[in-house]
């Protein structure tokens, strides 16, 4: 799997690279950003980053919920972890701002976003949404990817995909927590809110199409043309003997 340049207009697709960038300019402008007593950005921070539109959320925009609150939100709550754990900022005296790298990297899209890719995939835990003490998901990410590249361009269910992860791994239909705690649906929910929600829509890879419901009955998966642009798969090469 190779990680390709985009041209310019494609990382304004980018839900949650444009959430990164905008979080870094803002801190840039202010000099550094004073955390609340939990270590979140401020009720402020979060309202405006929300107001951009770069993601969605349920329980706000069906008016249950208000945006002030980073650890209620997803999106803008994974936007400072991965800014933290891909060195662009550091954090002193309760107060963020952005390291060197972090400067750097704001002038070169194509570097950030590879960043960006490779610290939510390799250094961010999958699980840390959801508690589900399983790797599902995460390990073997790169083979979702194909799949969808491959089967993407046709709208399929979630569970499509989820039974060729499953059958391919095996091991976390058989292991003693999903014999023991998780039924097989609900491993497969995990599988597909990792992958798909969290994971591709936030990356502009795929589109979804479900109920307008917490936990639809049905989720269809289409790829967009940014996935293949994004990243190129190459059959693996045989060692010379």
């Amino acid at each position: 799997m190779k990680l390709q340049t985009l041209d310019d207009s494609d990382y304004k697709r980018i839900p949650i690279f444009n959430l990164i960038k905008y979080l870094a300019n803002r801190i840039v402008a202010d000099g550094e950003i004073k955390l609340t007593q939990n270590g979140n950005l401020p009720k402020k921070i979060v309202s405006e980053l929300y107001s951009q539109g770069f993601i969605e959320d349920y329980f706000i925009d069906n008016g249950l919920s208000k945006p002030y609150y980073e650890e209620k939100i997803e999106g803008i709550h994974l936007t400072r972890i991965l800014l933290q754990l891909s060195g662009m900022t550091k954090k002193r005296n309760n107060k963020i701002s952005l390291t060197l790298k972090g400067k750097r990297l704001l002038s070169n899209n194509d570097e950030l976003l590879k960043l960006i890719f490779k610290t939510f995939t390799q250094k961010f835990n999958w699980g840390y949404f959801d508690l589900y003490e399983t790797e599902a998901g995460q390990m073997g990410f790169a083979f979702s990817l194909f799949l969808v590249s491959k089967y993407g361009d046709t709208k399929r269910l979630d569970k499509f995909y989820a039974k060729k992860y499953f059958n391919a791994f095996p091991k976390f239909l058989d292991s003693s927590e999903f014999n023991d705690v998780l039924s097989e649906e609900q491993l497969e929910r995990c599988y597909s809110i990792r992958t798909f929600d969290r994971f591709m829509d936030y990356f502009g890879l795929i589109q979804i199409d479900a109920d307008d419901k917490i936990i639809p009955d049905e989720k269809f998966i289409t790829k967009t043309d940014l996935l293949d642009k994004f990243i190129h798969f190459e059959p693996h090469q045989s060692i010379p003997e």
